[in-house]
């Protein structure tokens, strides 16, 4: 009935583009729109909604994860280090964080269902009719195809693995089981539409004057049609409502809502564009799950066109980084305790949260790195920051010293330290 979010991703991958608003009509852009992205920044841009969540404070840091929630599989663990409390002022040495899968002392593997829910467009006009569709079904196989879903060669493992594991070996290597792994089983489910209302989004057509080398789509509009209302029953009039009630998404999964070229702003062009977040919605528990309250994960990714960004940000670049985080950081900090971090600083981030994708996307360089799939196609994913970096901890006892993955050079140190968030402009108190 009720669904979350403290926050929404504060992973969301934001464009600051230089450009001005549409009209509220259906407005169609140039095609080079978005290669005047100037840099990656936060934002407030995120989805909120009320919730009346379970704030359960036995934290089951001995391992086991979170109760008192029907949700994912994980594991939860705790590190010393001296910094800033979520306050920005108080100084706190004890930190909690929870992670998906289980411990990596324990080994042996962890599968975790992995539904992906394609979603095309229908752009329509100011009569309600369909002005233009986007077929998403192009993007699919490619995204079935990348080290996301099938393995490829990273350093972390002896033979081919996935992109999620890799990163949570890499950041165990020396205190894992050589069996551990964590693994995603992919299953597409049916094709949904999302009908987009007249005046909530913008457009470029393709050379041939086909729908769409890309669509921009307002924030609020976005997620409304996405998430299920707060404060009444769910029903299937949005799609993770209809999809919670038909099953085909569930508690113990990673769904994935798969868009074609789909990029969000917030009010205006000019504050464009998220490509991505991931989060959870939570709902009230039944008597057959005892009554716990029911969160389900999911990430919203589209996939990117070649060409479109910068170089090396396309494909699953953006899938990439909220997988990551989903797995290294799956409730999004909310009960104010797990993965509540330190504050730290890096690029033009600034927060509390370990959100491993955002530490790196506003570097101005290292943020993607090629990686090719067992059949030699390359995909681009993101380089994710590891556990020991939000740990303040030197050396770190990461798998070769390191402090980001796959790409070591990303971050080469610690974040610098952060002496008052409530000074800094890019802190995002939320």
């Amino acid at each position: 009935m009720n669904r979350f979010i403290r926050m929404a991703s504060l992973a969301a991958l934001v464009l600051a583009l230089g450009t001005t608003a549409f009209a509220q009509a259906p407005a169609e852009v140039a095609p080079d729109f978005l290669k005047n992205a100037k840099h990656l920044h936060p934002t407030g841009a995120v989805p909120q909604k009320n919730s009346n969540l379970n704030f359960n404070f036995n934290f089951g840091s001995n391992g086991g994860g979170i109760p008192g929630v029907d949700s994912i599989v994980n594991f939860t663990g705790r590190f010393n280090a001296n910094g800033l409390a979520v306050d920005g002022v108080t100084s706190q040495n004890l930190w909690f964080y929870s992670m998906v899968g289980n411990p990596p002392e324990r080994g042996g593997i962890t599968f975790i269902q992995s539904p992906i829910i394609p979603v095309s467009l229908n752009l329509l006009a100011a009569d309600g009719s369909v002005a233009l569709h986007y077929d998403v079904s192009p993007f699919v196989l490619p995204t079935l195809l990348s080290p996301i879903y099938t393995p490829a060669q990273f350093s972390s493992s002896p033979f081919p693995t996935q992109w999620a594991d890799a990163d949570l070996r890499a950041t165990f290597f020396h205190s894992m089981r050589e069996d551990w792994h964590t693994l995603l089983i992919p299953e597409v489910k049916r094709t949904v539409t999302m009908s987009l209302p007249s005046g909530s989004y913008a457009y470029a057509l393709n050379s041939d004057g086909s729908c769409c080398l890309f669509v921009l789509v307002d924030l609020f509009e976005f997620e409304n049609l996405l998430f299920p209302a707060t404060g009444v029953p769910v029903d299937n009039t949005t799609l993770i409502g209809a999809a919670e009630l038909s099953g085909e998404m569930t508690t113990k999964e990673i769904t994935t809502f798969l868009f074609p070229n789909t990029y969000l702003f917030e009010g205006s062009t000019a504050n464009c564009c998220i490509l991505g977040f991931h989060t959870f919605d939570q709902e009230l528990g039944t008597p057959q799950n005892g009554n716990l309250p029911r969160d389900y994960m999911m990430i919203y990714a589209s996939y990117i066109s070649p060409g479109l960004f910068g170089a090396g940000f396309q494909d699953v670049a953006a899938l990439s980084h909220e997988m990551a985080e989903t797995i290294n950081d799956p409730f999004v900090g909310f009960d104010f305790v797990h993965n509540i971090t330190p504050w730290w600083f890096e690029g033009s981030q600034c927060q509390d949260l370990m959100e491993v994708g955002d530490v790196i996307e506003s570097l101005p360089a290292n943020v993607t790195i090629p990686v090719k799939n067992i059949f030699g196609q390359t995909y681009s994913l993101q380089n994710v920051a590891l556990l020991q970096w939000f740990e303040l901890e030197s050396p770190s006892r990461a798998l070769g010293g390191a402090y980001s993955y796959p790409n070591a050079a990303s971050l080469p140190a610690l974040s610098p330290d952060v002496p008052d968030p409530a000074t800094n402009p890019f802190c995002q108190f939320l």
